[in-house]
């Protein structure tokens, strides 16, 4: 703390927080020492501002076909510097000029699920995710990559055939789906018997 005049009764207290109680005492200093604290002042709340902190870790994807999934770690309380708190989520397709904007409105969230039938499966969108309150819109995350989720497989495998093992055991095998960029990548396969 700063050592004031010992004829001076106030003082301005600066770098506070925005939106955040505050409780002050006051000692007084001589030559052979400090004294004891006042009494704490009653509570008092910094006014709002507008947020400065943009959500962290923004990510995504997966979701099912048509869909662009935006994740994102929500903004702590202590930085959310006033009422009516929320998210702004921007993207657009890579390449493309034109943002698309959503606002979040809950305080907790970290995700948000864009819909679309025109969303081409495994498409690439850029992302910002910003912050706002009552004050008005804050600062806008950096540019991430996030893909449209996929779409499940459209062909079947092909080459399959079966040998007889033994009494109990048949092998089946075929020949692999080839990776495609607008359904992905295959996770697994299912073998049925009829």
């Amino acid at each position: 703390p700063e050592v004031i005049n010992g004829r001076t009764h106030q003082a301005t207290v600066v770098d506070l927080s925005p939106w955040v109680e505050y409780e002050f005492r006051v000692v007084a200093s001589n030559s052979v020492g400090i004294g004891e604290p006042s009494r704490p002042s009653a509570l008092l709340k910094t006014k709002a501002a507008v947020p400065v902190v943009a959500p962290t870790n923004i990510s995504g994807g997966g979701g099912s076909r048509s869909e662009l999934v935006i994740t994102w770690e929500p903004v702590s309380e202590e930085l959310q510097n006033g009422e009516g708190f929320g998210y702004i989520v921007m993207f657009r397709p890579l390449g493309s000029t034109t943002w698309t904007k959503a606002a979040v409105a809950s305080v907790e969230s970290s995700k948000y699920i864009y819909r679309n039938e025109s969303i081409t499966p495994l498409s690439p969108f850029e992302v910002k995710v910003g912050v706002y309150n009552n004050e008005g819109e804050g600062t806008l995350s950096s540019i991430s990559i996030i893909y449209s989720g996929e779409d499940e497989p459209q062909m079947a495998p092909a080459g399959a055939s079966a040998l007889s093992v033994s009494a109990a055991v048949v092998e089946v095998s075929w020949l692999p789906i080839p990776w495609n960029r607008h359904t992905g990548r295959v996770l697994g396969y299912e073998v049925r018997a009829g």
